[in-house]
């Protein structure tokens, strides 16, 4: 066989070889395939779920034990992991015009206590007032006066928490800038709760939330002593005004 002769059939043999390789890895695709079963088998998105922000004729219907009740659904809710889902934006603008909360709720600064999130309440539903040890001062109970006399809300809630830094900073004496004129508030608790069988230090949980809840106490009834408006509308029925604990957790609220 020549050299032209051998070049020719070298070359076919090379191009059949790519062929045939090409031929046996090329997948088909099966025949009538229906392009439309995974869109008919994959659920829709569910529609976000638009909580109405209430109007005042609204809240106003409401009885302060309605609201407390809420809030303990809404907790409820919360700690199941079944958070009402809610469209802020249609909020904000149904909101703009006007707000109508169901109460004021005096939290710790403490970030792992999501107020709203706690109790399952979106824009327009609930005052919230924080500071570290959930006390009141003179500006916090401006505030309470103008949440419940001037906008109407139905409650207001203390709340607590468990291994709150404010309580255990005041049963450890800690002195620290403003912080030590700032705990000055929560002493009455440390010294309400005297009466603790056991070991009274920050070592022990137990007495950190009885003092906790103490600090809850003794903040209803300073709301009650300095402020006549607020005792006022008690007395009457027209407000109420009461104590809760949160724990960190389970996420629950216990209502004192």
């Amino acid at each position: 066989m020549n050299t032209l002769k051998l070049t020719y059939v070298v070359s076919a043999f090379f191009i059949l070889s790519a062929t045939s390789c090409q031929s046996g890895s090329e997948v088909k695709e099966p025949e009538n395939k229906d392009t439309t079963t995974v869109a008919a088998t994959t659920p829709a998105a569910p529609a976000p779920l638009i909580e109405k922000v209430l109007t005042r004729e609204e809240r106003d219907a409401l009885t302060p034990d309605m609201v407390i009740q809420m809030l303990k659904d809404g907790n409820q809710r919360f700690v199941s992991n079944d958070l009402t889902q809610r469209s802020h934006s249609s909020q904000v603008r149904a909101a703009a015009g006007g707000q109508f909360p169901k109460a004021v709720v005096i939290s710790c600064l403490d970030s792992r206590v999501p107020v709203e999130d706690v109790f399952d309440r979106g824009i327009g539903d609930v005052f919230v007032g924080r500071v570290a040890g959930n006390f009141v001062n003179v500006d916090l109970l401006g505030s309470l006066e103008f949440g419940c006399k001037v906008a109407g809300a139905k409650l207001i809630l203390v709340m607590g928490h468990e291994a709150c830094g404010a309580v255990k900073a005041t049963i450890d004496n800690v002195k620290l800038g403003n912080i030590t004129e700032m705990l000055t508030k929560i002493r009455p608790a440390v010294v309400k709760s005297a009466d603790f069988k056991g070991d009274k230090s920050t070592g022990n949980e137990e007495y950190v939330d009885y003092v906790a809840k103490n600090n809850v106490l003794n903040t209803i009834e300073t709301i009650k002593q300095k402020s006549p408006i607020l005792k006022e509308m008690a007395d009457k029925g027209e407000i109420k005004i009461v104590g809760a604990y949160y724990s960190l957790k389970t996420g629950q609220v216990t209502f004192l």
